[in-house]
């Protein structure tokens, strides 16, 4: 074999500037269709490795979307108990104040 390089790790990266693809000597003649062409595997292999590089683009993009949303949820977790604390408080409060208005009443 003349070309440098393997499938693994091509001579260069560049699928332009990459070997073609041969057909495999031990496939049956017809296993591949007869209007194969090299720039149809080249614009489809161009396609998935630009789909591939966005991957974890998206990923992230994904990540951060589900994290800013556990955050508003913990915040509004948050909001609701201080809330509910203060609700407590005030009846506690307003129990006392009545409490002190029914002591004063009866002396």
């Amino acid at each position: 074999m003349n070309t440098a390089g393997t499938i693994d790790r091509p001579l260069t990266l560049d699928p332009q500037k990459q070997a073609p693809m041969k057909p495999s000597t031990n496939e049956p003649a017809g296993a591949m269709p007869e209007d194969f062409t090299n720039s149809g595997a080249m614009d489809s292999r161009q396609n998935r490795t630009r789909e591939m590089q966005l991957i974890p683009e998206a990923l992230a993009r994904a990540h951060m979307h589900e994290l800013l949303h556990e955050a508003e949820r913990n915040r509004q977790a948050v909001r609701l108990a201080a809330a509910r604390r203060m609700q407590r408080r005030a009846e506690r409060a307003s129990k006392r104040a009545r409490r002190a208005l029914a002591m004063a009443v009866m002396q």
